[in-house]
């Protein structure tokens, strides 16, 4: 018996790995978290299996599920919204899961910040613009951000800014970022990326509180960064015609010659 956490993506059921559609449709009991992964991924469960919503549940809740399964020797499908790695609260399943002896696994999922990049088409690291991306949020009720992890700190590196989480303190993230960005700086906001209500907008800083025009919904993402919409940037060195590299040697003395 295994419990297979899985990645479900940002909200189209589609957005889904081969990985993740194969292992919930091998798990006699599935546990997702309804808030956020569209039912219609649930349709990938087998005929007869048991389905539970552990939005209303405790974690002692959710472990005595997956216990019980364990004892009937049922694998679990537990699915979970975007990508495990960040903001699921899985951390602390597994744990008590080892503290059980109960064997899991884990498959990754799209994360959010890519489907919300995708929906503006966007790449986020641009040749001489920006090469790093910080994921991140503002302190909530259920999670404080750790004393060093501030906007202001982050924006001093000058990176990609991608902001879970913080739509409703708003006014507070652009006042935090715009000493260190500057008010002319783009920004996007992405609400509920890859679903069928998507919905995008692109501002500057000093902008943004006009053309959100107060609709601040949960579930939405914030960009921040030169990258943002930016059309002046260099191109990369990977396609130049005259770089040398293994897979297209270049020159007479190439770098990676051609075996022989």
């Amino acid at each position: 018996m295994t419990v297979h956490f899985i990645g479900a993506g940002p909200g189209a059921p589609d957005l889904l790995t081969l990985r993740g559609r194969d292992l919930i449709a091998a798990c006699p009991v599935c546990l997702y978290a309804g808030s956020l992964v569209p039912e219609a991924i649930l349709s990938h469960c087998p005929p007869g299996a048991k389905i539970v919503n552990t939005a209303p549940l405790s974690l002692d809740e959710i472990m005595a599920e997956i216990a019980a399964a364990h004892s009937e020797g049922k694998d679990v499908a537990r699915l979970h919204s975007g990508d495990l790695s960040i903001w699921s609260a899985m951390g602390e399943q597994l744990r008590r899961l080892r503290e059980m002896g109960i064997p899991y696994d884990v498959t990754p999922g799209v994360p959010s910040f890519a489907a919300a990049a995708a929906a503006l088409g966007a790449e986020l690291t641009l040749p001489g613009v920006a090469q790093s991306v910080v994921l991140t949020r503002t302190s909530g009720r259920a999670t404080t951000m750790p004393p060093g992890e501030t906007l202001e700190n982050f924006a001093r590196t000058g990176a990609v800014l991608a902001i879970h989480l913080s739509i409703h303190v708003l006014d507070q993230v652009v006042t935090d970022l715009t000493p260190h960005y500057g008010a002319d700086c783009p920004v996007a906001v992405i609400w509920r990326a890859s679903w069928p209500d998507q919905r995008v907008v692109r501002a500057t800083l000093a902008t943004l509180d006009q053309a959100i025009a107060g609709e601040m919904e949960r579930t939405a993402l914030i960009f921040v960064g030169a990258s943002i919409g930016a059309e002046k940037f260099e191109e990369s060195r990977l396609y130049a015609g005259d770089y040398d590299r293994r897979y297209r040697p270049v020159g007479t003395h190439p770098r990676f010659p051609e075996e022989a």
